[in-house]
């Protein structure tokens, strides 16, 4: 009870507001780019090419990029 009372008295924590702030002002840019990728992608025409240029690939039948190897450690 006694750390509610001081934080109560000496009143919010300056740096933990400041961070509040900056996550809420992100969550917002955040939803502002998915509303636009959203519209992009309702405006974008339907095809092959409509899911991306990964896509296309299969469509075709060609492979995609081949992964990079894996680096192995050496036995010691």
């Amino acid at each position: 009870m006694a750390k509610a009372l001081l934080g109560h008295v000496r009143g919010p924590d300056q740096r933990l507001a400041a961070e509040l702030r900056r996550l809420r002002r992100r969550v917002g840019d955040l939803e502002a780019q998915l509303a636009r990728l959203a519209e992009q992608r309702e405006t974008r025409p339907a095809g092959p090419l409509a899911a991306g240029p990964l896509a296309a690939d299969t469509v075709v039948g060609r492979p995609g990029p081949a992964a990079p190897p894996v680096p192995r450690r050496p036995s010691a």
